[in-house]
């Protein structure tokens, strides 16, 4: 069952939301060649404290950290870790914030130092797609021409789309119904209505779309070792079209 929100249950989001953006734009400062994804973990727990907010996937079917950090060919869920990003890496922060019961989901891929060519066109390619997808959350259209949308364009442009891990509802839980895939065809799926609060989170693949799993059961990276990037933000669905509960600004 799809709940519907109402503008004080999305009121209450967008403040988490506020200080997920907030705390997102702090990451982006601290991103550079010798910094640990254990210290930006320990970084975002702090700041959410003084925030009086926290990180609601700790503890989240056993999951530890404050935030997952991907590097490189980890397409989601990898676990912070106290080796140095190096020059050229790339690394995708996600994090979910409760602030008072109210939650809001981002992630955001980051470049370390300079990249490769190849590595900057994946990173401008998936953050195009995940507005590409965002054009599409107006009342009245269905969720496949979310998944549509971004699937033509990524493909478009040489990359692939995951299908294992997609975008979802949110609320009072992490994962709520609508399921948000980004990939699919158009006119199919749920019809999109107002109140409706979900995340558009395209991850996006230089090689191959399929996934393995690492052995800690949580870590998913690409098939062929080739890298992978991922932007999210969590929208609701207004009658004048999509609000962005996460924007940076």
């Amino acid at each position: 069952m799809i709940v519907l929100k109402s503008q004080r249950e999305i009121e209450a989001m967008k403040k988490a939301g506020e200080i997920l953006a907030a705390c997102h734009r702090e990451i982006a400062k601290r991103i550079k060649p010798g910094i640990t994804t254990w210290e930006i973990d320990q970084f975002v727990d702090q700041f959410l404290s003084e925030n009086n907010a926290t990180p609601e996937q700790k503890g989240y079917k056993g999951y530890e950290y404050a935030t997952c950090a991907s590097i490189n060919d980890e397409i989601c869920h990898g676990f912070p870790r106290k080796e140095p990003l190096k020059e050229g890496d790339i690394v995708t922060i996600d994090m979910v914030v409760n602030y008072n019961g109210a939650l809001a989901d981002s992630a955001w891929s980051y470049a370390v130092g300079k990249i490769s060519l190849e590595t900057e066109h994946l990173l401008n390619v998936t953050k195009e797609a995940l507005y590409k997808g965002i054009e599409q959350a107006v009342p009245g259209n269905r969720i496949g021409d979310i998944g549509h949308a971004i699937q033509k364009y990524v493909e478009g442009e040489g990359f692939s789309v995951v299908r294992d891990f997609i975008g979802h509802g949110i609320g009072a839980v992490i994962h709520e119904k609508p399921d948000v895939p980004h990939y699919g065809l158009p006119g199919k799926g749920p019809r999109i209505k107002e109140g409706m609060v979900f995340t558009i989170e395209p991850m996006v693949n230089v090689g191959r779309y399929q996934t393995k799993m690492d052995n800690n059961g949580w870590t998913a990276r690409t098939i062929d070792g080739k890298n992978s990037a991922q932007y999210e933000h969590t929208i609701a669905i207004t009658k004048d079209g999509p609000f962005i509960l996460t924007d940076q600004g």
